[in-house]
């Protein structure tokens, strides 16, 4: 039995050629890997030998030869096969070792030059995979260092399964798929407007390349879709962000369905934009009560309050950990699925007798300048009929400098602490969106509504149920007020301060309405629908 080893990354290539060398497979390596093998005193072939023409190019072209691709391809089960291996006098290869030159990883890094991305493209390790992979059934391709273990394993006690190999082979072309996805996403994006850039120059990257290449890895196929009558299955990015929702750990209840799943990322990532203990309820996609206070019972009893019959059955997400006492509160309603950064020991156990609850741990990630260092997608993609529309995600920060205030009345400390709260709520309502405020807690929302109008109204009603006061609460508006009877609605439901994005052609007759109604009124300059 043979093994070639050729490998990049290094990690684990040691060990296993130790363990293949005591089973008595005979080594075969290239350049460094088989330096690294010679060193350690494990007797290995080089390549060259194999081939009998040395590697060239600066290593280029090394393993892109018959005796290699003849000792992969060759089919054990075919007598014309072996007939010509034994004619040209090729060995056969039954193991393959290889990862790729880090191709992702050297893009990656600030100020990548077009010829060091270039150069870090593999040639001989692909087509040695592919060649592999093909032949599953006669010859064991390994990409990855947490597959050698297995193998090993599986050699020890008589040979490696039919499944094993194919299960090695599929890896093996997943992983060319995701390399050349890479490789196409990174080129098409070099931006031609200024011709080629020079090899020794780092290009100017479109925001959208030329083709869009996406990957993902299945975690789960759900019993079912949106509805019972849809199929479906739940992945993941081949490298999700810290934090991100696909990161989470289920530490009981039952399986995530479709629609757990896509309102728990609503509240997530809803609940990880506060700073301070913050608690959301999400109920079909839309907050339904989000509050902040001390801590998580403080924030969950608030949020709770703003609309206690779409909590039922609702999706609650925490920014900290879940101690007894919030468990307490919690547990008293029906809940879906419950999220927080961490659950003690005392939440864990008044949840024991819930085994349906579904409760999710994700650690927050530790932040950074990216969008990717901070948890967040850095494009939003939506399908429509035969097409895809990308977009950059909707991560637009506000802070209180942004604020213009435009009405006479100036709004108070407590007040601008309040819209900029009502703001960063109606980001994640769906449009229209129409969410009262008022001492760190909705006090009433609308959602998803044709008109802004009804909007209001379903907000107004909303509260009048959950028995809370709409007197003195400031309003968010996720997009400008065309008309001023857009303005009068909600200060004829209680509000005393607006925020809203401004950039209508009737602005000033809808400041005008403001002043004639003693309010205070900001403009963010930034829009938030959300479809």
């Amino acid at each position: 039995m043979k093994a070639l080893l050729s490998v990049s990354d290094k990690t684990g290539v040691l060990e296993l050629a130790r363990e293949l060398n005591a089973l008595g497979v005979q080594l075969i390596s290239t350049g460094g890997t088989a330096k690294l093998l010679a060193d350690n005193g494990l007797p290995v072939t080089e390549v060259a030998e194999v081939t009998g023409f040395p590697e060239m190019l600066d290593g280029r072209v090394k393993t892109l030869h018959p005796m290699v691709h003849g000792g992969l391809l060759a089919r054990r089960d075919f007598p014309e096969h072996m007939a010509a291996l034994k004619e040209h006098h090729i060995g056969t290869i039954d193991i393959l070792v290889v990862n790729l030159y880090p191709f992702e990883a050297t893009v990656a890094k600030p100020g990548c030059t077009l010829a060091d991305a270039i150069e870090n493209i593999d040639i001989g390790g692909p087509a040695m995979v592919r060649s592999a992979a093909k032949n599953w059934k006669d010859v064991a391709v390994l990409t990855d260092a947490g597959q050698y273990a297995g193998v090993v394993a599986e050699l020890k006690a008589g040979g490696i399964s039919t499944q094993t190999r194919f299960k090695l082979s599929v890896a093996a072309f997943n992983r060319i798929s995701n390399y050349d996805a890479a490789i196409s996403n990174y080129l098409s994006s070099v931006d031609l407007s200024a011709g080629v850039p020079g090899d020794e120059a780092e290009p100017q990257r479109l925001a959208f390349p030329g083709q869009s290449n996406a990957n993902y890895v299945k975690l789960q196929d759900l019993r079912y879709g949106e509805n019972p009558h849809q199929s479906a299955a739940y992945y993941r990015d081949m490298n999700p962000a810290a934090g991100s929702l696909v990161t989470g750990v289920q530490l009981q209840g039952k399986e995530l369905s479709y629609n757990n799943i896509a309102d728990a990322d609503a509240a997530w990532e809803c609940v990880k934009s506060f700073d301070v203990p913050a608690c959301v309820i999400v109920k079909h996609a839309n907050p339904c009560g989000v509050a902040v206070g001390q801590d998580a019972h403080e924030a969950y009893s608030k949020a709770f309050q703003t609309d206690p019959t779409s909590a039922f059955g609702g999706i609650i997400a925490f920014n900290r950990p879940l101690d007894g006492v919030a468990a307490q509160e919690v547990v008293k309603q029906f809940v879906e699925v419950l999220i927080a950064t961490d659950f003690t020991p005392e939440a864990l156990a008044i949840f024991k007798p819930k085994a349906n609850v579904r409760l999710m741990k994700i650690t927050l990630p530790a932040g950074g300048v990216s969008d990717f260092e901070q948890g967040r997608n850095a494009v939003d993609i939506k399908r429509i009929g035969s097409g895809l529309l990308l977009q950059s995600a909707d991560n637009h920060d506000l802070t209180l400098a942004d604020l213009k205030v435009v009405t006479t009345k100036q709004p108070t400390a407590q007040q601008m602490e309040d819209l900029l709260f009502a703001w960063k709520v109606a980001k994640y309502v769906k449009s229209n969106a129409i969410v009262f405020c008022k001492d760190g807690m909705t006090m009433g929302v609308g959602a998803g509504q044709m008109s802004r109008l009804d909007s209001a109204r379903i907000a107004s009603i909303k509260a009048e149920h959950a028995k809370l006061t709409l007197q003195g609460t400031a309003v968010a508006s996720d997009a400008f007020f065309p008309f001023r009877d857009g303005l009068d609605v909600v200060v004829d439901a209680g509000a005393t301060c607006v925020i809203q994005p401004g950039g209508s052609m009737r602005d000033q007759e809808v400041i005008d309405a403001a002043n004639e109604r003693g309010v205070a009124m900001v403009f963010t300059g930034v829009r938030h629908f959300r479809h």
